[in-house]
């Protein structure tokens, strides 16, 4: 059974023709600048192109009644704003249930954390590790991971790096560049927090998922949310802008846009942006993630060999026990890069068999029958256009993060790229909101 999303429906007519700040993306960032600007009685709309809001966050239930999260669902045990939000909407948060280290499956084998394989990929990680810890990287900017890799006599550690990097930045291994990889480590808080889940990055999560944040962000701001709207083009004068939308022309005084840079390219603008920010919006480009959920009655892995692995055959990816405290048991997967692209050619039923196939010699023939199955390829997404974050192509000096977001005109710039802590998670989007309201309160 594969069921389809409900997270937050907007509203699609009647759009005014003024306000004083239109937001553009129904996305975390966006909403949580949009509730802040209304909060101090400043009048505000926001324009999402989709047909539902979220942005990349999306939840959805489950044939047994739980919720899940399609897009964006964790909570570092670093990011007190997401923290702070889901507190202050009354959402529950839980913590991971993972051990000491995941498991490493290549087929049908299962490789011992003491393997020759994984023990000659520590001081691997260890160097990257120190070496993001420097601000000299530029001589490995046009270097892509693809090449630097490749120069590893070793199969399974070379592969080992191979999965990772793509699952934790969703890249094409041969158009991201070292340089930028590094950046990317520094900026995120070392490898060793993006990797762990209990005590880093992937800390915890919520039971009423990541959605439930933004249906109750969407119901404070009610009529002023409006979904299938997508911005044409913006018009610049000296008292503020014309956005002429899908549904209608309306005027303001100050534009947020939240969309990353390649999809806010979309828009055309008049006056032209400047050389630095359309030179941002061509060098870089979303990556490619595939994420998908089993759910069982019973996370009946947790007594056998448990379930958070790393799997390093074809298409390599990671697994995850997201399960609920109440149940019932949650697998997720994450495929990402081009291998998140191989799976677009099969029907849903073939992507679940072959998933969960890989995963029978480990956990029993159990994980082949789901209660139901819950899948999304982000890449395909005309509006999110990909995920987690837009990332710089090789040889560009845009793109590294945090993005610039000064203000240009009456536009101002947010989402999870730009932020100064935690680009690319949730708790980035929320700062980069956050801060956009300020600029234009202090503005107004």
């Amino acid at each position: 059974m594969t069921t389809r999303a409900t997270t937050g429906q907007g509203l699609a007519s009647g759009l005014p023709t003024s306000t004083t700040v239109a937001v553009i993306g129904a996305g975390l960032a966006g909403l949580v600048a949009a509730r802040a600007l209304h909060r101090a009685g400043i009048d505000v709309i926001v324009l999402e192109a989709a047909d539902r809001i979220g942005g990349r966050v999306m939840s959805e239930t489950s044939a047994l009644g739980s919720r899940l999260d399609l897009g964006g669902q964790w909570i570092g045990h670093d990011h007190h704003r997401v923290a702070a939000l889901a507190a202050e909407l009354g959402a529950t948060p839980f913590a991971m249930h993972t051990p000491a280290l995941p498991g490493v499956i290549d087929g049908p084998s299962r490789l011992s954390a003491l393997s020759p394989s994984l023990l000659a990929a520590l001081p691997i990680l260890a160097t990257l590790d120190l070496l993001a810890r420097r601000k000299d990287t530029e001589r490995w900017n046009t270097t892509t991971l693809d090449s630097w890799l490749r120069k590893m006599p070793w199969r399974r550690p070379r592969r080992l790096l191979e999965v990772v990097a793509e699952v934790s930045w969703t890249a094409d291994l041969d158009r991201y560049s070292v340089h930028a990889m590094l950046r990317m480590i520094r900026s995120q808080g070392g490898l060793l927090n993006m990797l762990s889940t209990r005590g880093g990055a992937q800390d915890a999560l919520l039971t009423e998922g990541m959605g439930s944040l933004v249906d109750a962000l969407a119901t404070e701001l009610g009529t002023r949310v409006r979904s299938s709207c997508r911005v044409l083009s913006i018009s610049r004068d000296d008292q503020g802008a014309t956005l002429r939308t899908t549904t209608g022309e309306i005027r303001a005084a100050r534009v947020i846009i939240t969309a990353p840079p390649p999809t806010a390219a979309r828009i055309a603008h008049e006056p032209p942006l400047p050389p630095e920010r359309v030179a941002l919006e061509q060098n870089t480009c979303m990556g490619s993630v595939y994420k998908a959920v089993a759910v069982y009655e019973q996370p009946f892995w947790r007594t056998r060999n448990g379930g958070e692995f790393i799997l390093l055959d074809e298409p390599g990816g990671g697994v995850f026990d997201t399960t609920p405290p109440d149940g019932p048991g949650h697998l997720c997967l994450l495929v990402g890069g081009a291998a998140a692209r191989t799976l677009d050619t099969l029907e849903a039923g073939q992507r679940r068999e072959r998933l969960l196939g890989r995963l029978v010699p480990h956990l029993g023939p159990e994980v082949l029958a789901p209660a139901s199955w819950h899948e999304k390829s982000w890449h395909l997404d005309e509006h999110a256009g990909g995920g987690y974050i837009a990332l710089p192509l090789p040889g560009s000096s845009e793109g590294l993060p945090p993005v610039p977001a000064a203000p240009v005109a009456c536009l101002h710039w947010a989402g999870a790229e730009t932020a100064s802590e935690h680009p690319g998670y949730l708790d980035g989007a929320i700062e980069s909101g956050l801060r956009a309201a300020q600029e234009v309160i202090a503005e107004l």
